[in-house]
This record gives C-alpha cells, structure tokens and sequence, in this order.
C-alpha cells in the first residue's frame, strides 16, 4: 500500500510493482530508452516490426503511470524528461545501439497507407500536375473542391495545377482524403513513429529524432552544389574546381587566339 500527497491511500498490485522493477532495471542497463508511437498500428504489423527487431531491440507495452514509476525509480535526472513526451498508444524500445540509428531504423521499417478522415497529415500533402486514370464525370468537380485545376485530355482527367491539399500537422478532411484515395496517393505512415529517446551516454533525452534519410540525402546533395559554385565563383582550387578553371582557361584561350588572328589579318 502507498499513499499519495492527500494521505489517499492506494494498493499496489504485485504484477504492477514487478514491472515498475522490470522497467527499470532495463533503463539502467540499456544505453537507449526510445519512445515511439504505435497509433493505428495493426497487430500483424506491430509484431511483424518486433520480429524484424530481434536482436537489436527489445519492446515494452506499459500504462503510463508504470512507465513513469519506473522512471522515477532509476533516479536519473536526465531520464526523468522522458515522462514529458508520454503520450497515448507508445512502445517503448530498449537497445545498446545510438538512439539516432534506432531511429534510422524504425523509419525504414514503416509502410504507406491511404489516408482517412481526421488523420493528422505528417507532411504537407501536395498533389503534382500529371496525368490520372480517373475518367471525366463527378471527379472534376471533386478535384476543384480541394485546389486542383484540372482539364480532360482523351476521355481522363489530367491535372494541369496541383496544389497542397492538406497542412502539416493538421486532420485531414473527408474530401480531401477521397481525392487522395482516388489518385492512389497514400500519404500515411505505417510503423512505429519516434517520438524521443533517452541516451544514457550522454545522459540527455532527444526529442525530433525522426529521421528523413531522403530528406537529408537531398539536403546534403544541395549543398555540394552550392559550395562548388561559391568555390568556383571566389576561385578556389581543388580537385573538383580545377577542372572547370582548366577547361575556363582554354575557352579563353581559344577566343584570344582568334582575336589575335582577326587583327592580323585586318
């Protein structure tokens, strides 16, 4: 029996105290501590995740007040941040691995899906200009009514302005999700979603770890682009600059050259 802070008093049960125990216990001995959500997550698909997990990570289902229990319990001052991001319909994962590459990994198991009404969109949601299947009648105006333009092109509808159909972070609404449906578009993940992660080694809880690997590739391929061009612009060599500057030079050279000859032969 335990009391609150109002003299309440309260009984634990048994099953309740081994967990707490249990759950502690992995916090102290595991370097990450990651909290994912499981929204919407079908059973085959949770256990078929778990099973790809094996041997890298190990899943726990808890009520909210066992997992923070077990959190007080390990007396981490670091730790004790993770209670702030629990949430509704989470996992919690253990491993020794980095908490950014148990991320990594989680994204890469998730799937698509096609949205629904009151989904919470991830990403903006953005129909691009194209062609579709979908044969002229009632889903011209179906199209309109979300922001697209559209025209028929051979007895199809052909989308000749897309538009972002729905915000991030915002519920998606019923005539936008059947758009959606409509044009095969399955903007929904599917998958354990990172919420935050506490790492033990350096004693600090991370929040935003999803990791956008295209994203980032994308990203980084940016901004290769832009520093060639600001190394070529102030003319700084390297292996990547100095053949530009080469080839530069004998285009230079060969529009001398013929000036040179058109004044001698004046």
């Amino acid at each position: 029996m335990i009391s609150d802070k109002n003299g309440r008093v309260s009984t634990v049960s048994e099953g309740k105290k081994r967990m707490v125990k249990e759950l502690a216990l992995m916090m102290q001995r595991n370097r990450t501590v990651l909290l994912a959500s499981s929204k919407g997550l079908p059973g085959m698909q949770f256990h078929e995740i778990k099973k790809k997990l094996r041997g890298v990570a190990e899943l726990k289902v808890a009520k909210k007040s066992t997992v923070s229990k077990a959190i007080e319990a390990t007396e981490k001052g670091a730790l004790q941040n993770l209670k702030n991001y629990l949430q509704a319909d989470y996992v919690l994962l253990f491993s020794d691995i980095e908490p950014f590459e148990l991320s990594g990994m989680l994204m890469d198991f998730q799937s698509s899906r096609r949205a629904k009404m009151g989904d919470i969109a991830p990403e903006d949601i953005e129909v691009e200009p194209g062609p579709t299947e979908l044969v002229a009648g009632p889903a011209i105006s179906e199209l309109s009514d979300v922001g697209l333009k559209v025209k028929v092109t051979n007895g199809k509808l052909e989308i000749i302005k897309g538009a972002t159909v729905a915000k991030k972070g915002e519920p998606i609404k019923a005539n936008v999700a059947s758009v959606l449906g409509k044009l095969n578009i399955s903007p929904m993940k599917v998958g354990f979603i990172p919420i935050a992660a506490y790492d033990a080694k350096d004693d600090r809880v991370y929040a935003e770890i999803v990791i956008d690997k295209v994203g980032t590739l994308e990203g980084v391929k940016e901004m290769i682009r832009k520093a060639l061009g600001f190394a070529i612009s102030v003319k700084y060599p390297t292996e990547k600059t100095i053949k530009y500057f080469i080839a530069k030079a004998g285009r230079e050279e060969k529009i001398m050259k013929d000036i040179i000859t058109a004044k001698e032969g004046v």
